[in-house]
């Protein structure tokens, strides 16, 4: 569906608006550390949730996989919880629930877009968002993902703002944080790590020049060849690109990429080829709704594209979020229809699958149920 820059605003507007019974608590509830539930009880069960969607996707060194999403609620409200599972046997069956983070039960304080990311030293982090009356960024991180339930740390606050996508690692050895405050002018920010993760330091911000273009962000950063960083935006119009020469400290004014898109998020990483893959809706040159998932690779630093692999055709597809294997394996997440089929996703594939247009490896596989939930809409 495609969503007018008005229609767009009021639902920015709605996402920052308070809470019913806000008034009575605390200034700061977003800015407290959650519990870490890893015993969900059966409130949080399958059958129970009538609204799940928004993914995301890691694998640690051993193969282990890990998938995280957002559920609970009618929809995006303040009911949101943060799920965690996990696989053994590449995606051929999943766990149980291992972790839930909900802040505050049905209280004012959502727990939302949460990231998976296995950093360069092994270990793996789990962010996600939490609004009340602001929004915060939190993280939790193990030393051992490989292990079926591995230790986390406890949650550490990051950052103000939303960030939904993995960081990005420059040649320099600095590590790239997309954080957005959605709405306003300079809302696409950079957090910096220049310590491997232990402290955390806003770097810069890219500039959305017009109102009217402003949405979530849900930006992603690439490093090119040449030394810059590559930002794409999702916006109104579709996405925007920005440029920065001096890692992340500053940025060209946000400007519409050739890249057509429609308001939705979106995917792209660089692959352990040194090639560049790209996750959309429909043909490059094509605006579509959220249908027709696509995968795209390119070369030459994202100048010309391979004409596409199909992932999933139907209306109601969204979110990818991905990550690739040493074997070169590509495991890709998304969802469907977050309150009907209500369907967590992976498809996996490879870069012969890629420039063929057609899975034509064994490693490709296409619509493979990570989770589903069943509950009902009150």
């Amino acid at each position: 569906m495609r969503v007018v820059p008005a229609i767009a605003a009021v639902a920015i507007a709605l996402c920052l608006l308070p809470s019913p019974g806000e008034a009575a608590m605390p200034a700061d509830v977003a800015r407290k550390a959650p519990p870490l539930n890893f015993a969900p009880g059966p409130q949080f069960a399958d059958g129970v949730r009538r609204f799940q969607g928004i993914p995301g996707i890691e694998r640690a060194p051993g193969g282990r996989l890990w998938a995280t999403w957002y559920g609970g609620g009618n929809g995006e409200d303040r009911h949101n919880y943060i799920l965690l599972v996990t696989s053994a046997d590449d995606g051929a069956s999943w766990s149980k629930l291992k972790l839930i983070i909900d802040p505050d039960g049905p209280g004012p304080c959502r727990a939302f877009d949460p990231c998976l990311w296995l950093d360069p030293r092994g270990r793996l982090w789990l962010f996600w968002a939490q609004r009340h009356r602001d929004v915060h960024l939190w993280a939790i991180r193990t030393e051992n993902p490989d292990a079926d339930t591995p230790d986390w740390t406890e949650p550490r606050h990051i950052a103000r703002g939303i960030m939904m996508n993995k960081p990005t690692v420059l040649s320099s050895g600095e590590w790239l944080l997309p954080v957005a405050l959605w709405g306003t002018q300079t809302s696409a920010r950079v957090v910096c790590s220049t310590d491997a993760g232990a402290t955390w330091k806003a770097r810069g911000a890219a500039t959305i020049p017009e109102k009217a273009h402003r949405n979530c962000d849900e930006h992603m950063l690439v490093e090119r060849r040449d030394g810059s960083v590559w930002m794409l935006v999702r916006t109104n119009y579709g996405i925007g690109e920005s440029r920065s020469t001096d890692r992340g400290a500053t940025w060209s004014p946000v400007a519409p990429s050739p890249i057509r898109h429609t308001t939705s998020r979106f995917f792209i990483r660089r692959l352990r080829s040194g090639k560049l893959l790209l996750v959309k809706h429909g043909a490059l040159a094509t605006r579509a709704g959220r249908s027709h998932l696509t995968a795209f690779l390119s070369d030459d630093d994202g100048a010309t594209w391979t004409s596409g692999l199909l992932l999933d055709e139907r209306g109601g597809v969204s979110y990818p979020d991905g990550v690739q294997a040493p074997d070169g394996t590509i495991y890709l997440i998304y969802d469907y229809q977050r309150t009907g089929a209500k369907q967590i996703l992976m498809a996996t594939f490879t870069e012969a699958d890629l420039a063929a247009a057609r899975p034509t490896s064994p490693k490709a596989r296409l619509r493979v149920l990570v989770n589903q939930a069943t509950g009902r809409k009150r």
